[in-house]
């Protein structure tokens, strides 16, 4: 921990883009594996085998450069991206802050990405069952039709990817959270849907769509009842917010909120989708996670897996294993033989 923060103090000394460039380029050479498993957090998981419930969020390697390497800091699935059909360079800078008192940043990246092409080389040209990695697909800001980059994305990534994620929640791409209102969403998952049948492909991949924490409750109703109705496999909660209630900012920073702020919110709508859906599919819960309490609460209110990012940032790698060690304590305090017994043992369904 005291490398960490001693590594720390000298990158947040940065422009935080050029200390994740060190960072992705210093974890090119990561040679020591942090891989203690625990027999009680093992679960299968849209029919994948994972070591354990803890993964990293896409934005972290959007590019899919050092995927493997992170499998050497313990975490039990990776996924990259948001990749879009074609390269794009997002937004302009400067555009992630960090909020160092509140362990938060805010970002305004716009989908930077070097495009399918680019992505889809780097990665294994049939799917890897002992490295699971997920696809993160979003849609280029410039596109006249959002759905048909979807559709493009699962066309590209439907052999290799170990499950797809449709990314309509960004704050940072106008227009694009649209997609979540279900007059649009019944149109994106009819189209999903017709590539993969079309594709013909009998080991589909699991397609989860990742939604934001600002959605009203009942359009979350809807959404929900669309994903029960028509094969979507998993929903990712959630996203950035753009909600400002929980900071005290001097000025005005446009873009999307993760970390320690978005900890409540992001749990609460998590709970909410659980109770929609009574639990019959798998959720990922993803906001504000820095400790094995928190990644607890998040699976008691109906995760079955969870995403850190913002968390790593200020915490540091180590953060993972502590985590999964935390977490099968905290599992055999409550008398949980598997995590899966833990799954929404905080929520109600009526």
């Amino acid at each position: 921990m005291f490398l960490y923060n001693l590594i720390k103090f000298f990158l947040f000394l940065l422009d935080p883009e050029i200390s994740h460039r060190i960072t992705i380029f210093l974890l090119r050479f990561s040679l020591k594996k942090n891989n203690k498993e625990f027999a009680n957090l093992k679960n299968i998981v849209f029919g994948l085998r994972f070591n354990n419930p803890v993964g990293i969020a896409a934005g972290f390697d959007k590019n899919a450069e050092i995927y493997k390497q992170l499998f050497h800091l313990g975490f039990g699935f990776v996924e990259v991206g948001t990749v879009t059909p074609k390269p794009q360079s997002g937004n302009q800078r400067p555009r992630v802050f960090r909020l160092k008192k509140e362990e938060a940043i805010i970002n305004s990246l716009g989908f930077n990405s070097e495009g399918f092409d680019a992505i889809k080389i780097r990665l294994p040209s049939k799917r890897d069952i002992d490295q699971i990695v997920g696809v993160n697909i979003g849609a280029n800001k410039e596109s006249k039709n959002f759905i048909e980059d979807y559709k493009k994305g699962i066309e590209n990534f439907s052999n290799c990817a170990s499950y797809i994620t449709v990314n309509i929640s960004s704050p940072n791409t106008p227009g694009l959270r649209d997609l979540q209102l279900i007059e649009n969403l019944n149109d994106l998952i009819k189209n999903i849907n017709e590539v993969i049948e079309k594709n013909n492909n009998d080991s589909r991949p699991p397609v989860l769509l990742k939604i934001s924490p600002d959605m009203e409750d009942e359009d979350i109703k809807s959404l929900c009842s669309a994903v029960l109705s028509d094969g979507i496999d998993g929903i990712i909660i959630s996203n950035t917010t753009l909600d400002r209630s929980k900071l005290n900012l001097n000025e005005d920073i446009s873009g999307g909120l993760s970390g320690v702020p978005l900890f409540e919110l992001s749990t609460y709508k998590l709970n909410l989708v659980y109770r929609l859906t009574k639990g019959n599919i798998p959720l990922i819960g993803v906001g504000g996670i820095d400790s094995a309490e928190k990644a607890y609460e998040k699976i008691r209110n109906g995760a079955t897996l969870v995403q850190l990012y913002t968390g790593l940032v200020y915490n540091g790698p180590e953060m993972v294993a502590d985590i999964k060690e935390g977490l099968s304590d905290l599992l055999e305090r409550d008398g949980f033989d598997n995590i899966s017994n833990a799954v929404g043992a905080d929520v109600k369904i009526k």
